[in-house]
């Protein structure tokens, strides 16, 4: 792969080391390109080119799709990746002594979702990792006959666990519980079939791997689930024949559009789409590797400088994160002294964590790992920094 004709579409790179990708992610200069366009377009014409516009939403719809290997008519656009698992949240028809089975590590936008279902009698089975990685066994060891939910992360945000998608999915499939993927720390940089995995929701914000602005995200339900969830928060573009606004017809779209309320946000749904496309024209796959490549780099140089690997290494739990410990150090004080040097980290549970892109290079790899050395002993030796 020419990984520098990818680099050459990333402005960060004339600014930063950017390894903060689980965090907000820079856009690509496509992406930024589309957001400009967009901008312009309604600056100067108004709603004229409106019909332009929703050929481009549909045009992204038909990215998304190709990166999941879904429908284009099962994908919906949402807010974030909160918006939607709140849909499956308060779709779902629940009932008093059902259970939702989470990981104990998850992120909040998948934790508190669920624990709103208290009033309707729900409980929430938080089960916690051993160390660094959370173990099927004591996943399924949590299920039982009232559970109607498992909902996991595709990648945990603090520890960079990837859960073994098919597997789990597999096991609820076997019992006849839905599976919900919180995919915002794998979609971009691992693959992930939908056709050939079982899972039946899906959502992801585009700000972070997907190298889109934030405000734009995605929502996939397997069809045959679409009439088991209530529509919540439905609009005019949620029926058929949304365009008719003077026809009155409470008949809803038989797919995910129905849950596209309203008007869009344009503009970041079409940026979101230049990176998406710039993603696909380099490959899933090539991405994965390139990534996995670069973090085995880091986490070689970084047990060389002394520094603890937390992430599990172990094949299949790798992804796009690491986590590591500095014992005894602020990793607040960490990332500060890196930003001070161009280098953009980030700290999660009391660990240093980096997430580079496939854009990255071997040599930013290095410099961050060299400052990290040279800046832990520093801040080591400043008590108010520990």
């Amino acid at each position: 792969m020419d990984w520098q004709a990818w680099r050459a579409q990333m402005p960060v790179t004339r600014h930063w080391v950017f390894l903060d990708h689980a965090a907000v992610a820079p856009i690509s200069a496509l992406a930024q390109r589309a957001l400009t366009s967009y901008a312009a377009d309604v600056a100067e014409h108004g709603g004229v080119h409106v019909a332009r516009w929703e050929e481009e939403i549909e045009r992204v719809r038909r990215l998304v799709a190709r990166l999941l290997n879904a429908d284009p008519l099962d994908v919906a656009f949402v807010k974030n990746t909160s918006e939607g698992i709140g849909i499956v949240a308060e779709g779902l028809d629940w009932h008093a002594g059902d259970n939702v089975v989470i990981a104990e590590e998850e992120y909040p936008a998948n934790v508190y979702p669920w624990m709103n279902l208290a009033h309707r009698g729900v409980e929430v089975r938080r089960v916690a990792s051993r160390g660094n990685r959370l173990h099927i066994d004591d996943l399924a060891a949590a299920l039982d006959r009232r559970t109607r939910l498992v909902s996991l992360s595709f990648v945990e945000f603090a520890s960079g666990f990837r859960n073994d998608i098919d597997r789990i999915g597999s096991l609820c499939r076997e019992r006849g519980i839905l599976f919900f993927v919180d995919a915002i720390q794998g979609l971009g940089v691992l693959p992930l079939d939908v056709r050939a995995s079982p899972v039946d929701f899906l959502a992801a914000d585009g700000h972070k791997w997907l190298l889109g602005p934030e405000g734009a995200g995605i929502f996939w339900i397997r069809r045959e689930l679409v009439e088991r969830l209530h529509p919540v928060g439905i609009g005019w573009n949620s029926v058929v024949g949304s365009r008719d606004f003077c026809r009155i017809d409470f008949t809803l779209k038989p797919h995910a559009g129905r849950w596209e309320s309203g008007t869009l946000n344009v503009g970041g749904i079409s940026a979101l789409g230049a990176s998406i496309e710039l993603l696909l024209s380099v490959g899933l796959k090539a991405i994965e590797q390139r990534v996995l490549y670069l973090t085995d780099l880091l986490c070689e140089s970084a047990a060389r400088a002394g520094l603890q690997i937390w992430s599990s290494r172990q094949p299949g739990d790798r992804s796009g994160i690491v986590s590591l410990v500095v014992p005894g150090v602020n990793p607040r004080a960490v990332v500060r002294a890196c930003r001070g040097q161009g280098i953009a980290i980030n700290h999660r549970a009391g660990r240093i964590r980096v997430s580079p892109h496939g854009y990255n290079q071997e040599d930013e790899i290095e410099y961050l790992v060299a400052t990290l050395r040279r800046h832990v002993t520093a801040v080591a030796a400043s008590p108010e920094m520990r």
